[in-house]
């Protein structure tokens, strides 16, 4: 590709990013980037096909900064206990999607795309959501020393998600809590919350999984005492 023309795709390619994630896919038209980015009508055609193709090209390049945290995730906690593989993860994931500002976009963007999403949401979840959920499930199986599959795995993850995504700088948490973020301690001092509160959640469901059965065995045993009788 000559300089020129790279030059111009990278320039519709970053106009493009802050338009899709400020509107959406929909609200946005190929002549509004290329009039943004100073660039002829015809380059979204000439690099991308057409406005999908341009929209599919910016969520490769969003699942490919998201495969990058989950797999320093994983690596930060290679080797180590369940335990320590899910502090390593909040960890990675927290300082990254909530302290660094660098792919802020890419939050705003998968916002856009799942309240109004294309045919384009099947890349992040096969690509990014379903193999980040894997990982998380079995750390928490591991804990819970269950199926990966077991519904108490499947809804921590979820919870485990869920509490990291609350932070994730947008118009309301900046609003809820607009310190946040503020310093690395501060971002540490989150992820440790997370990390405590959630490892507690799961170790009670191990827990509440025993105490429920036990008072079946001694209502078992104490039916069979009365029939004996």
């Amino acid at each position: 590709m000559k300089k020129g023309d790279r030059v111009t795709r990278e320039r519709v390619v970053s106009v493009a990013a802050r338009l899709f994630a400020s509107r959406g896919f929909k609200k946005v038209t190929v002549r509004e980037i290329c009039r943004t980015a100073g660039v002829n009508v015809a380059a979204v055609n000439y690099h991308f096909g057409n406005k999908l193709g341009l929209y599919r090209g910016i969520l490769e390049k969003a699942v490919e900064a998201m495969r990058e945290t989950n797999e320093a995730a994983r690596l930060a906690g290679e080797g180590r206990p369940p335990d320590q593989k899910l502090r390593a993860f909040v960890r990675v994931y927290v300082h990254r999607t909530v302290a660094s500002r660098q792919h802020s976009w890419i939050q705003s963007l998968m916002s856009r795309e799942i309240a109004d999403r294309t045919a384009a949401i099947d890349l992040v979840v096969e690509r990014v959501l379903r193999p980040r959920a894997a990982y998380l499930a079995g750390i928490v199986a591991e804990i819970l020393h269950c199926a990966s599959d077991d519904e108490r795995v499947v809804r921590a993850v979820t919870c485990v998600q869920s509490q990291c995504l609350a932070f994730v700088p947008n118009p309301v948490s900046s609003r809820l809590h607009p310190d946040l973020g503020g310093t690395p301690d501060a971002v540490d001092a989150l992820a440790e919350h997370i990390t405590a509160f959630s490892l507690a959640g799961i170790r009670a469901l191990r827990t509440g999984r025993a105490a429920a059965r036990r008072p079946r065995a001694r209502r078992r045993r104490t039916q069979g005492r009365v029939a004996g009788r």
